[in-house]
């Protein structure tokens, strides 16, 4: 089975931009790459594409999932049964809440919250992070952050808070001026936020930078963060940094 990359866009739902960047920072290569530049994907390729998913739709950066799934450790069976674990646990929670708004609209008095409480699932996914790290996941950066971090003091963590958040709003500002995101001030901004994570958290090569960038506006968590500096500052950051990361 060969199907090209728009047939596993469609198939899967993942984007053809997407499939082209986990080519490019070595996540998903293709089977075959045709010598008309055609990419083919086989059956290995979309079971690793289904494990990438499960890694993504539990919150896992892309740079974690590239070290967990070319692990020559990694067991894809235990991995399924612990995405199987925490995907039941997600569904619970949801039948729980349709069954809460089914009693509300018949008009039943009832004040439950406990419904919404999301602290099984959160500490089942930290767990399993932090297994997942242990076990299949050594990835330079997870140790490196950590062990700068866990030195810092309170006043650190304020200064560093500070310069983060005014790398954000310079982003913001400039999107709302509507300059491009390939501009010398919007590209000097990237080489900021490059530095700040290299001098503070842990060494942000092109790669990492890339991976950062599409997660801006992949996951939600981080658009809506970003975007609270001013509408469109994740897709405006993201694009800059896509653009820094190609054009060097």
């Amino acid at each position: 089975m060969n199907l090209k990359i728009k047939e596993i866009a469609d198939l899967t739902g993942v984007t053809v931009r997407t499939l082209h960047y986990y080519d490019e920072i070595g996540l998903l290569k293709p089977g075959v790459v045709t010598e008309t530049g055609y990419r083919l994907y086989n059956e290995d390729n979309l079971e690793l594409l289904q494990q990438i998913l499960f890694f993504r739709e539990l919150d896992f950066p892309l740079i974690e999932i590239k070290e967990i799934v070319t692990s020559p450790f990694f067991d894809k069976a235990k991995a399924l049964q612990k995405h199987r674990e925490l995907l039941l646990k997600k569904r619970e929670r949801l039948n729980n809440l349709i069954n809460l708004t089914e009693k509300t609209l018949k008009g039943e008095s009832t004040m439950s919250f406990k419904e919404f409480d999301m602290t099984e699932i959160e500490e089942s996914m930290k767990e399993y992070a932090e297994e997942v790290q242990e076990r299949w996941g050594n990835t330079q950066a997870y140790a490196q952050s950590r062990k700068r971090t866990s030195s810092y003091n309170k006043e650190q963590w304020a200064q560093i808070d500070a310069e983060v958040k005014g790398i954000f709003r310079t982003f913001a500002d400039l999107s709302s001026q509507g300059l491009s995101p390939g501009s010398e001030q919007a590209q000097a901004a990237v080489k900021s936020w490059q530095n700040c994570i290299s001098n503070h958290f842990y060494t942000c090569g092109d790669e990492m930078l890339a991976s950062l960038g599409m997660m801006y506006t992949e996951d939600e968590r981080f658009r809506k963060n970003l975007d609270e500096f001013g509408d469109g500052t994740a897709q405006f950051m993201s694009k800059s940094i896509e653009i820094y990361c190609t054009g060097r």
